[in-house]
């Protein structure tokens, strides 16, 4: 039978609770929050994210394309279509 409140966080267990619904402390790991973190998936403590994102992402940095030259000239295009008609 699991306390009344969790031993770990101090968190109001349900009655005939498996696991804490806060911390994930449960009965088969003595109320501890390794249970919650292992299910977790989360990275070790020495976790480096900057050697993860340069090994998952060596491709180098993306250039920005810019508009291309299609859009510059259909600019133009309706920019000199405004001026000719107001200018008529």
């Amino acid at each position: 039978m699991p306390p009344e409140t969790c031993p770990h966080c101090g968190a109001e267990l349900p009655r005939h609770a498996r696991a804490c619904p806060e911390c994930g402390s449960d009965e088969q790991t003595g109320w501890s929050d390794d249970a919650r973190r292992e299910d977790l998936g989360l990275p070790a403590e020495g976790f480096d994210y900057d050697d993860f994102v340069q090994r998952e992402f060596a491709g180098g940095k993306p250039v920005p394309q810019g508009l291309r030259w299609y859009w510059w000239l259909v600019a133009l295009l309706l920019l000199a279509a405004i001026l000719w008609t107001f200018l008529r």
